[in-house]
């Protein structure tokens, strides 16, 4: 099991506010923020939006990635009920990766953050150059 990941849900870390997560490590919101925030997880999601991929099909995609990360992100994603993996009984084995219902949702809340990075990315990078441009280096 992962470090700083239980196994038993728990709410005891949660503040009075149903909205709000605490900033330790053991908080259940914080944790699938970090998993579901990654750059590799984000990634793997918007691929399998309305279609299954095989392993190979992913890791071609995603540049960058290396087999061990893909790996690992795979198995995160499964744990936590947003992707499923299917074997099928052919040789070599085949394996094919899908969004869960579950993920589905998570995909349309992540199109959502793609949507306003679009919409707002030369405002960033105006900002980006100004910033630079005040920073010694």
């Amino acid at each position: 099991m992962e470090e700083g990941t239980s196994k038993e849900p728990s709410h005891s870390c949660c503040t009075e506010d149903a909205f709000q997560w605490d900033t330790r490590e053991d908080c259940d919101v914080r944790q699938i923020l970090d998993r579901i925030g990654d750059k590799w997880s984000l990634l793997v999601i918007a691929l399998l939006d309305n279609r299954s991929m095989r392993f190979t099909e992913l890791k071609k995609t995603i540049d960058g990635i290396s087999q061990r990360m893909l790996t690992v992100t795979l198995r995160q994603l499964e744990r936590d009920g947003l992707v499923n993996r299917t074997v099928h009984p052919v040789v070599p084995p085949r394996v094919d990766y899908a969004l869960t219902p579950l993920g589905v949702t998570l995909h349309a809340t992540i199109q959502s953050l793609v949507s306003w990075t679009e919409t707002h990315q030369t405002e960033i990078a105006t900002a980006r150059a100004r910033y630079d441009s005040q920073v010694p280096l």
